[in-house]
């Protein structure tokens, strides 16, 4: 896999992990489910980003709006976009946001799971692929296409991504090595409502979030 240099792109990485989602509260495995709303506090978490985002950028930033075309992504971005006075319309879509893929595991509790096949959650907080699911060379290769396509746009991007997909991204983008156990570069966890400033390869968290779920 050919990484892009994280000293190339152009602007600043806004990267969120969208707020807690019905999946989250109830301790089920989301994956790549598409409908999976946010909850009181996961609404509350969407606007302390935006809040947080309006005391560093000001109203009306010059930002480009991304996201994974989830509901709970899209819900997030627009809670923070009405707080920065952006058109959440002329967000950006790109499925290479989107997170892990969990195959027959989708759905399904996370304890139920852990009574079947043993613990899906590793010591670092990360997802055992499912079968049929997504790897963590495949995330990376995916979020390294959109890294690429966009490496030359202009300005600074919002960018509303996942618990698993966005540790990805931001480890490819801060050029991390590959994780020792799944192959490909992984930053460290952060919670629901989180919000990392990367530039020129270099992270900055922004804002901690108070979500507890681990993907």
């Amino acid at each position: 896999m050919t990484l892009p240099a994280p000293t190339v792109r152009r602007g600043r990485d806004f990267i969120a992990r969208h707020g807690e989602t019905v999946f989250n509260a109830a301790a089920r495995l989301q994956g790549d489910a598409a409908h999976t709303p946010l909850t009181r506090a996961g609404f509350a978490q969407a606007e302390a980003i935006g809040c947080a985002l309006r005391e560093r950028l000001g109203v009306r930033p010059a930002l480009t709006l991304w996201a994974s075309p989830t509901g709970r992504a899209l819900q997030t971005l627009a809670v923070i976009a009405e707080l920065l006075d952006l058109d959440w319309h002329g967000a950006r879509l790109d499925a290479r946001l989107g997170e892990i893929g969990m195959g027959s595991w989708g759905g399904r509790g996370y304890a139920e799971l852990a009574g079947a096949v043993g613990p899906i959650v590793t010591a670092d907080g990360l997802l055992r692929p499912a079968p049929g699911g997504e790897n963590y060379r495949q995330i990376a290769a995916r979020v390294t296409g959109w890294l690429v396509d966009t490496a030359g746009d202009p300005g600074d991007r919002l960018v509303i991504s996942h618990g698993i997909s966005s540790r990805v991204l931001r480890g490819v983008m801060t050029g991390l090595p590959p994780h020792p156990d799944w192959g490909a570069p992984i930053a460290a966890g952060l919670p629901q409502g989180s919000l990392a400033c990367i530039a020129a390869g270099v992270e900055t968290i922004a804002h901690r979030g108070t979500g507890h779920a681990p993907a």
